[in-house]
């Protein structure tokens, strides 16, 4: 698709008169394209988000170039566009913000969607660490997003969402050199997939990936190229990793699980799902460790060294490990 072609089809789906190129957010993982703030005249929107995958130039900054490895981020980039695109998600707004999606179409293994610009939208602030204040608005987001969508469909997107599950992961695990954790690797996948309660997963539920508001107290997330179905704990444990290192993330654990559920709670009964409150937890509150190590299993195979491999992540690991020998 050619620039002017691209810049119609903004224009169409805006109403705007006319566009201009403000400039690059950031290039997408691995060379796959671009996002791009494009400003509007005379539109609802004086400025928009443009993604525009065009995977065709893609290399892994690690190394992973396989064809799998492409295959799995074509599928990404394909969920994505499915998730802005499904109506559902026009009614998540009240509970977990998300960016509107304005327009989004494929033209072969390119990929174009057109969004609302969340930074004139309020929620301009990015975050490398956060406070209590801001801890706890990302905690109720994944509350509520995963509240929400309890027992919903994954039509359309990962039937097993998060870019690190068992099934898209089969190089990482033969990379993996701790044997007993490899072994371990398909029966922790197991009891994440087996939990009763079952609903939609970010994916990438990553520090990086929310926008606060000014004050802190409200955020929106984005990136959707491995929502799918799962345990919640995929998510939280995920968050927390990424927000927190080794002594911290534990000392955290039992403050994280108490104000997700309590949080939880809150969004199923506004919901009216508010049966089976204390069986959900119980199963999984069990789970968030299983969910900690099945990531750590991905990155011990990916990349060896790195700090998120902390000491309290194998300990975790070490302790999943032996409670299902039990």
């Amino acid at each position: 698709m050619e620039k002017e072609e691209i810049d119609r089809f903004i224009l169409e789906i805006t109403g705007a008169e006319k566009l201009t190129y403000i400039g690059t957010v950031q290039s997408l993982w691995s060379g796959y394209g671009s996002i791009e703030r494009i400003g509007l005249e005379n539109a609802n929107y004086s400025t928009v988000i443009v993604k525009h995958v065009q995977p065709e130039s893609g290399s892994h900054p690690r190394g992973w170039n396989t064809d799998l490895s492409h295959q799995r981020k074509l599928k990404s980039y394909e969920v994505e566009t499915n998730w802005y695109k499904n109506p559902i998600t026009n009614n998540i707004m009240n509970f977990a913000r998300i960016p509107k999606c304005l327009g989004a179409k494929k033209y072969g293994n390119n990929f174009l969607i057109v969004m609302e610009d969340l930074d004139s939208s309020g929620y301009r602030g990015r975050k490398s660490y956060v406070n209590e204040i801001e801890l706890q608005a990302c905690i109720k987001w994944l509350a509520n997003f995963h509240g929400y969508f309890l027992s919903e469909s994954s039509s359309g997107l990962w039937q097993t969402g998060t870019y690190w599950h068992l099934e898209t992961r089969p190089d990482e695990l033969e990379q993996l050199e701790e044997e007993d954790l490899k072994k371990a690797a398909s029966t922790i996948d197991a009891k994440l997939k087996n939990s009763k309660f079952q609903t939609l997963v970010h994916g990438d539920a990553k520090l990086a990936n929310f926008c606060f508001s000014d004050d802190g107290e409200n955020v929106a997330a984005v990136d959707f190229q491995y929502v799918g179905g799962g345990c919640g704990m995929k998510d939280l444990a995920y968050f927390v990793g990424s927000c927190f290192r080794d002594e911290e993330a534990e000392e955290r654990e039992r403050h994280v699980l108490n104000l997700y559920f309590e949080e939880l709670f809150k969004c199923l009964k506004l919901l009216g799902k508010s049966e089976c409150q204390e069986e959900l937890r119980e199963d999984w509150e069990s789970l968030y460790r299983v969910a900690w190590a099945d990531f750590h299993r991905f990155m011990k195979g990916w990349s060896p060294g790195h700090w998120k491999l902390s000491d309290y992540s194998e300990r975790v690991t070490r302790e999943v490990i032996e409670s299902l020998k039990e």
